[in-house]
């Protein structure tokens, strides 16, 4: 807060509540769940304003006086996160934690997450065919430690080299925030990143960058007493950095993130290092004018299929090989499928059916994955066994490792299935996402549900021909349950039995004392059909995520051979233009 935002000791509760949380996430923009709206206060609210084109207001809170004030819907929640992280900022999401209905005295509210340009996992806040990597930087003896992760997959990578490699590394990675201690964020900054930031740059605590607290963080993560068996243990700088990006992951997520399975070293020397300059001037992922991607190398051969095949070919462009051997791999792959025209047809179909593996199965591991989710990862697992038979007749290298290698993940489609209803809603607490058969209790439940709205709808009948009201309805709303309605004018056929419940401008609405046990009866179905699903789905959930790590791998040898089809399919059609020139 400004200085002339500090208030007076006393203040109502809420405004307690608020400076409470707001004290433990001072660098972030506090999105303050109230009831159906996201509140922002004091310089929050300013910033939000400005940032996020809506009004600022102000509200009486008691001794503390007006409080700048701006807000915008709960639903809307996607579209103002996105501004916000476009702008380079922090956010903290702080929810109402307690059912309203249980709260003695004010609603209990808590962050939840911490959202920053680099721990999106939001898909409508990503790019599909674009890593989405937070980085850390640490220099240590001469040498430049570089980690980076992609919370949405999962990849965790590390390297070293010489200092004046930095830019050069960066810009490969093309991270969206990068982590630097206090104590060399200066000297980083003006050496290297100050005319060529294209990333949020976010200081962290020198602490956090000791390479004692790296090989903690990341032995515990890991449940590993070393880092040999991940080919690491002798980056000193790179480990500091490593455990700088995990602190930060776990900090700001505050779940678990066991999709987070290894630590992945990798030597420059594999690569191509192609400068600034060089990427530019080549327009190899981006153009010379405006920055985008049209024109440019990878617009002309990403014709990829899925976002992990986009993904994938970025990458491989934007970090060359430099070795024959798998350089030769990949050539011998497409080659394999540019002469097999009936293998490419096969696998373009069933491409355009592929989900997004790697991002899937990281929502479900956080506990973030809706019921479409889940059905999507499941309805691409039944997939694999179809592109392995389609991949039967290849015999190079890359092809053959990936067929060997696809794992089905026998069960978990079925079991997906079995579950869940062909077409589930998003929301979890929208109900109707277990199919019927999967689970006894629940179908037991609906039936009782049913009959009771069958029994009301009879009801309706019966009162009208009991009443001699041809007008009279029974209805339902969520504030006043049922109702039997009748219009004033047939006020006098009312019966004695029907008790007055609300008054209308045009009618009066009643209750009986048996409609009122059966919605009871209905309510109190409909109340243990929400928790029960909710409970199967949960379940279901964790089932899928024990599978996290085959699902993960699946991803990535989809990823290569989505880009080996690219390549083949680009590779044919300049093939048949050259000769059709020619011709």
């Amino acid at each position: 807060m400004k200085e002339t935002d500090k208030t007076p000791d006393k203040e109502t509760p809420l405004m307690n509540q608020y400076n409470a949380v707001k004290s433990k996430y001072r660098d972030a923009v506090v999105f303050f769940r109230m009831g159906d709206f996201y509140e922002m206060f004091y310089e929050d609210a300013r910033l939000g304003a400005r940032v996020l084109g809506i009004t600022l207001t102000s509200r009486g809170h008691g001794k503390a006086g007006e409080v700048p004030l701006a807000g915008f819907p709960h639903h809307a929640l996607d579209t103002y996160l996105a501004k916000m992280l476009k702008a380079g900022h922090k956010v903290a999401i702080c929810e109402q934690i307690e059912d309203t209905k249980l709260a003695k005295g004010i609603v209990k509210r808590d962050v939840i997450q911490v959202v920053t340009p680099g721990t999106v996992v939001e898909e409508n806040l990503l790019e599909a065919k674009r890593n989405n990597f937070l980085s850390a930087v640490y220099l240590r003896d001469g040498r430049c430690g570089l980690a980076s992760a992609d919370l949405s997959t999962g990849e965790f990578i590390v390297t070293e080299f010489e200092p004046d490699k930095l830019l050069e590394e960066i810009q490969s990675i093309s991270p969206s925030e990068v982590l630097v201690s206090e104590d060399q964020a200066k000297e980083l900054h003006e050496s290297v990143l100050k005319n060529n930031i294209s990333f949020v740059l976010t200081k962290q605590d020198d602490w956090i960058f000791r390479k004692e607290y790296g090989l903690e963080i990341l032995t515990k993560h890991f449940g590993t007493t070393s880092l040999k068996g991940f080919g690491c243990e002798n980056l000193d700088a790179g480990i500091s950095a490593a455990g700088a990006v995990l602190n930060y992951l776990k900090e700001t997520q505050k779940t678990q993130l066991s999709h987070i399975r290894s630590l992945r070293p990798y030597n420059n020397s594999d690569f191509m290092n192609l400068n600034a300059a060089t990427k530019r001037n080549l327009e190899v992922t981006t153009s010379m004018m405006g920055g985008g991607r049209a024109g440019t190398l990878l617009s002309i051969i990403d014709r990829t299929l899925t976002p992990m095949g986009g993904r994938t070919i970025s990458s491989w462009l934007a970090r060359p090989l430099n070795k024959l051997k798998p350089i030769q791999e990949r050539l011998d792959g497409v080659e394999e499928l540019l002469n097999d025209k009936r293998v490419r047809i096969e696998l373009s179909k069933i491409f355009k059916k592929v989900g997004d593996l790697e991002r899937l199965i990281t929502k479900v591991v956080m506990r973030r994955a809706n019921p479409r989710d889940i059905l999507a990862l499941a309805n691409t697992l039944s997939l694999v066994p179809e592109i392995k038979s389609s991949l039967k007749e290849m015999k190079s290298d890359f092809l053959t490792a990936i067929r060997e290698n696809l794992d089905p993940c026998e069960g978990v489609a079925e079991r997906v299935k079995k579950a869940l209803v062909d077409d589930p809603p998003v929301n979890i607490s929208d109900g109707g996402i277990i199919r019927s058969g999967y689970n006894q209790e629940i179908d037991k439940l609906r039936d009782l549900a049913f009959s009771g709205k069958e029994w009301i709808a009879k009801m309706q009948k019966t009162e009208r021909e009991r009443t001699k009201i041809s007008s009279l309805k029974v209805g339902y709303n969520r504030v006043f349950g049922y109702y039997i309605e009748v219009t004033k004018p047939h006020l006098a056929k009312v019966p004695d039995d029907y008790i007055r419940k609300q008054t209308l401008v045009n009618a009066e609405r009643f209750v009986t004392p048996e409609l009122k046990e059966t919605e009871e009866n209905i309510l109190k179905a409909e109340e243990k059909i929400a928790s029960l699903e909710y409970e199967l789905f949960d379940e279901l959930r964790n089932f899928v995520a024990g599978f996290a790590e085959p699902i993960q791998e699946n991803g990535r040898r989809l990823g290569g051979l989505d880009s080996l089809l690219s390549f083949s399919n680009v590779a044919d059609d300049f093939r048949r233009t050259i000769h059709s020139q020619r011709g």
